[in-house]
């Protein structure tokens, strides 16, 4: 067991047999330390968390409209700053969102391993949002990142649970700002999603349907020519929400500053 800089205690993978077969004893004992561990770190990081907890940060999320249920008041950066001392850790991110605090759930997403993500994990998360900002962090630090992103993008945008829903559309977002990569025809597939999804007047929802149809309309120009003709037509529904998503896209999407990045 070592130490960290940050006073985490941290366990040495290479301490641990490599390969099972070499000797099963070996590795189930080294297994068990590991959890041992991590346990250890679990309690170290919330009591951390509850010593800097502040009750001027939990009164301004409520103003934010941010859920300060089990919320310690823990500024965004600070957290930051706690996940880079501790590095990547999949099991440790299991216990810190099995905890219910706000903070070390956000915590987890940072910290979490994307490629060790299963479907069963994505799906027993995404039910356990329940204020906004935890949705668009786990979305951003960590579901997009997954291999399944693009699937549950799809799959949660069909959803009723606002949260859920929401983050299909937070997922379309961060794929299209950060998954490089991807061709048009996956951002295309999620157009008329989009236009599907902009009756539902839930706040939480339409800000994430907004959101989705202006980040793929700011990838190139053939998206946003794609993306404009969308907002157009989601513009001729009759629904206020799907009216307010049309008229605040249109402005931001044939913007000149917008327009002029993407020549």
């Amino acid at each position: 067991m070592l130490r960290c800089a940050s006073g985490f205690a941290t366990f040495c993978f290479r301490d641990a047999p490599a390969k099972r077969h070499i000797c099963s004893g070996r590795y189930t004992k080294a297994r068990r330390e590991i959890r041992m561990v991590e346990k250890m770190q679990y309690k170290e990081i919330i009591r951390k968390l509850e010593s800097m907890s502040d009750q001027k940060i939990v009164e301004d999320m409520v103003r934010f409209g941010i859920n300060p249920k089990n919320a310690y008041g823990i500024s965004m950066p600070n957290l930051r700053k706690i996940a880079r001392e501790m590095g990547k850790n999949h099991l440790l991110a299991q216990e810190l969102w099995s905890s219910g605090v706000h903070e070390a759930r956000i915590l987890a997403s940072v910290i979490d391993e994307p490629k060790m993500v299963t479907v069963k994990q994505m799906e027993n998360w995404v039910k356990d949002f329940d204020s906004w900002d935890v949705c668009d962090q786990c979305c951003g630090d960590l579901c997009d990142k997954t291999e399944f992103a693009y699937q549950k993008a799809m799959e949660w945008s069909k959803r009723d649970e606002e949260f859920v829903k929401r983050a299909g559309f937070v997922l379309m977002a961060k794929l299209a700002l950060h998954d490089k990569k991807a061709e048009d025809k996956a951002f295309l597939t999620f157009l008329p999603i989009i236009k599907r999804e902009s009756i539902d007047d839930r706040n939480f929802v339409k800000k994430a349907v907004n959101w989705a149809l202006r980040q793929i309309g700011k990838r190139n120009v053939d998206l946003n020519i794609a993306a404009v003709e969308t907002a157009k037509e989601i513009q001729k529904m009759d629904s206020r929400s799907a009216k307010w998503i049309a008229a605040d896209a249109l402005r931001e999407l044939t913007s000149e500053a917008v327009q002029q990045r993407l020549r």
